[in-house]
């Protein structure tokens, strides 16, 4: 049975596999939350430091739920830096600094005052589509107009990924942040994001299986623009259906959005739209008819 270490700091407390030194964090400000269930090999924190607020990514403790290397997490969070500043975008969580630690890595980004669609630490499904609490659950109840303008900031940027010759990987709704405030979206996590052209060499690409293509579990498949309409299609799904449930009857949106958001999710990709550009124009021509 692996052995727990419970670290306490400041007004918080989380979890790891073994001991690990925290110091340089301290020098950063406040802690006020820990974001530690991740399976990706990083821990997250909130700090406040003179009244403003940042959210740290940190890669090189052993994470209860991660069950790779250290330094396997390390070298994700590294080369996700050059990501993260070559898709900068007013609908993507700000990168502020990065730097190298003793024994790991940090990210270091502005806070967002978001919640996640995906918060599994806290609304584990069932609970994350049932519970009223559920930020997932709160997303659902707004109305289709306040949807299709966060859906609408989803495709802004993911047009501008396709732009910049990238691909995304590992994109879905824990990906995505509202401010139910302040009804702002912005995307986080991109750390898997590839320059095209990128193959599939792994078989089982990164990612939920809710929102992945077939392609993503199939070695040496092409992964390109094709991909991730099928991606911002089951995406729609998530926020206007039924996830997996593509039905009608699960449906909240328009027939014509329906009938697009279908065709992006067309098992034989050569049935799919050519483009998020593409899926992108034919999906806000039919939602501008239910916005105005």
């Amino acid at each position: 049975m692996t052995k727990i270490h419970t670290v306490n700091f400041d007004k918080i407390s989380f979890q790891l596999k073994e001991k690990h030194n925290f110091d340089w964090l301290k020098t950063m400000g406040d802690v006020f939350c820990v974001f530690d269930q991740q399976d990706s090999g990083n821990i997250c924190f909130g700090i406040e430091a003179k009244g403003i607020k940042k959210f740290v990514k940190y890669a090189g403790a052993k994470t209860k739920e991660y069950t790779g290397q250290p330094e396997e997490a390390i070298a994700r969070l590294k080369s996700s830096i050059e990501i993260y500043k070559n898709l900068q975008n007013k609908h993507l969580i700000n990168l502020l600094d990065h730097f190298e630690t003793e024994n790991g890595y940090v990210a270091v980004f502005k806070w967002f005052d978001g919640e996640c669609l995906h918060s599994h630490w806290s609304f584990p499904p069932p609970h994350k589509y049932t519970h009223p609490d559920s930020p997932y659950c709160r997303y659902r109840q707004l109305s289709i107009q306040q949807r299709l303008e966060s859906y609408k900031n989803i495709l802004e940027f993911h047009v501008e990924v396709e732009n910049k010759n990238y691909v995304a990987v590992d994109f879905y709704d824990g990906s995505i942040l509202y401010d139910f405030t302040n009804n702002v979206t912005k995307i986080c996590d991109i750390d898997m994001y590839k320059r095209k052209p990128f193959i599939n060499s792994m078989g089982r690409l990164w990612g939920s299986s809710r929102f992945m293509s077939p392609e993503e579990f199939q070695y040496g498949s092409m992964i390109d623009e094709k991909t991730n309409v099928f991606n911002m299609g089951a995406i729609a799904f998530g926020l206007f259906g039924g996830e997996l449930d593509r039905s009608w009857l699960k449906w909240d949106a328009s027939q014509e959005l329906y009938e697009i958001a279908k065709k992006s999710v067309e098992e034989n990709r050569d049935n799919r739209y050519s483009s998020v550009k593409e899926f992108s124009t034919v999906w806000l021509t039919a939602a501008s008819k239910l916005i105005n």
